[in-house]
C-alpha cells in the first residue's frame, strides 16, 4: 500500500525532506508552496513526485503531513488544518527552530483527533530556496522531535520511519528542553554576533580602518549574523523568555571578565583562556543548526595561479567547494586562503588532496 506524503513549504529546508522522502519505498511525495514560481520550480528539479496547486486536495489524501515553512506560518497553517478534512490516523509534523508555540498548537489539534509531533532538523545551508534543496542535507545533522506527552509510540515509529531516510540521527526531547538547548547554542550566539557587528561600526565611524582588520577571526566569529533578518526577528521573539535568560548569565559572565581585568591578576585571565579552550576543542564536530562551514586554511606561497592550480587539483577529484576567500588580516588565522566545504568528508578529502600534490601547511577549523 502506497503512503502518501504532503511537504507544504518548499524551500530549502521543505524541498530536502522531499527528496529525502522519495528514496524510501511504496512512498509518494506531493509538494505544496504559496509561491506559484517555487512550485514551478520545484516541479522542473523533481522535488517531489507531484507539484499540486490544491493543497486542501492533496492534505485529505495524506498519510504524514510535513509543514516546511516558518514557525509564525506554520501556526497559521495549522490553525487551518482544524477544519481541514483529514485522514483519520494522519499524522502532522512541523520543522521550525521552536517549539513552544508551535507544541501549544500541536496540543489543539490533539483535542481535534489529530496527531502533531514537532520536529526540527538542525541543518542547512548558505543557500536558501527550492533550487537550493539536497537530498543529504539532514545527513549525520540532528533530526529533533518534540512528541507531545503520551503520544502514541506507533505514531512516532511510522514518522521515525519515514524520516531516517533523511540520513539524519533522529532523537526525541521535551519541547522545552529543546528551545533551551537551542537558545543555548544557536539562538543566544546570533545575538552575540550580531551585537559584535553593530560595535564595530559605530567603532569604524571614528576609525575607518577597523573594517578593513575584521577579515580574520571577527569575520568567522560573526559569520552567522549574515542570517536572514526577517526569520531572525521570529526567533528572537518566539524565545524570547529562554533568550533573556541567557542574557543574563552572559552579562554575568561579562563582570566576571570585568573583574579579572580590573584585578590584574595574570594567571587567573590566563585560565580563563585556558578552560575556554579546553571546551572548545572537546566540542563534536557536527552540522550546526542552521548551517555549518567545514573550514580547511592553507598557507600558500604568493605566485600568480596559485590559487587556481589549488582548486585544480580539488577538481580532478571531484570536490566541491562552497566558498573561497583570501584572508589579508589574518594576525590570529594560519594560512592566507581560507576554502570552505558542505561537509567534513569533502574537507578532509580535499585535505589529503593538497598534502599529495604540495607541501603547504594546512589548519582545520
Amino acid at each position: 500500500m502506497t503512503r502518501n506524503v504532503l511537504v507544504i513549504g518548499l524551500g530549502l529546508i521543505g524541498g530536502s525532506i522531499a527528496l529525502s522522502c522519495q528514496k524510501a519505498p511504496d512512498t509518494k511525495v506531493f509538494g505544496y508552496d504559496y509561491n506559484e514560481k517555487t512550485r514551478a520550480q520545484a516541479a522542473k528539479l523533481k522535488i517531489v513526485h507531484e507539484v499540486v496547486d490544491d493543497v486542501l486536495k492533496a492534505a485529505s489524501m495524506a498519510d504524514i503531513i510535513i509543514f516546511g515553512t516558518p514557525v509564525n506560518a506554520t501556526i497559521e497553517w495549522l490553525e487551518q488544518l482544524k477544519k481541514w478534512p483529514l485522514k483519520k490516523n494522519v499524522i502532522v509534523t512541523d520543522t521550525g527552530s521552536t517549539k513552544g508555540l508551535i507544541m501549544e498548537k500541536g496540543a489543539e489539534l490533539r483535542e481535534c483527533g489529530i496527531t502533531f509531533i514537532g520536529g526540527h532538523p538542525m541543518a542547512g545551508s548558505h543557500k536558501s530556496g527550492v533550487q537550493a534543496a539536497k537530498a543529504h542535507l539532514f545527513e549525520n545533522a540532528y533530526y529533533m522531535l518534540t512528541p507531545l506527552h503520551n503520544e502514541k509510540e506507533d505514531n512516532i515509529n511510522a514518522l521515525e520511519q519515514l524520516l531516517k531516510f533523511t540520513l539524519a540521527k533522529l532523537v526525541r526531547v521535551d519541547a522545552h528542553e529543546h528551545d533551551h538547548m537551542t537558545a543555548v547554542v544557536s539562538h543566544f550566539p546570533h545575538l552575540v554576533a550580531a551585537s559584535l557587528v553593530h560595535q564595530l561600526d559605530a567603532e569604524q565611524k571614528r576609525y575607518p580602518m577597523t573594517s578593513l582588520l575584521a577579515a580574520g577571526g571577527f569575520r568567522d566569529i560573526t559569520r552567522i549574523a549574515s542570517s536572514n533578518p526577517l526569520m531572525w526577528k521570529d526567533i528572537v521573539l518566539q524565545n524570547r523568555e529562554e533568550l533573556l535568560s541567557q542574557l543574563n548569565l552572559w552579562l554575568a559572565e561579562m563582570n566576571r571578565v570585568k573583574s579579572l581585568l580590573i584585578g590584574l591578576d595574570q594567571s587567573a585571565i590566563e585560565e580563563y583562556f585556558a578552560t575556554a579552550k579546553e571546551v572548545r576543542d572537546q566540542l563534536p564536530i557536527s552540522t550546526g543548526v542552521f548551517y555549518s562551514t567545514y573550514d580547511l586554511y592553507v598557507d600558500i606561497p604568493d605566485y600568480p595561479g596559485v590559487i587556481s592550480e589549488l582548486t585544480g587539483y580539488l577538481a580532478e577529484e571531484k570536490i566541491s567547494i562552497t566558498n573561497i576567500r583570501v584572508v589579508e588580516a589574518r594576525e590570529d588565522l594560519f594560512g592566507i586562503l581560507v576554502i570552505s566545504f558542505q561537509n567534513a568528508d569533502d574537507r578532509d578529502k580535499a585535505e589529503k588532496c593538497i598534502s599529495k600534490k604540495t607541501n603547504y601547511e594546512m589548519y582545520v577549523s
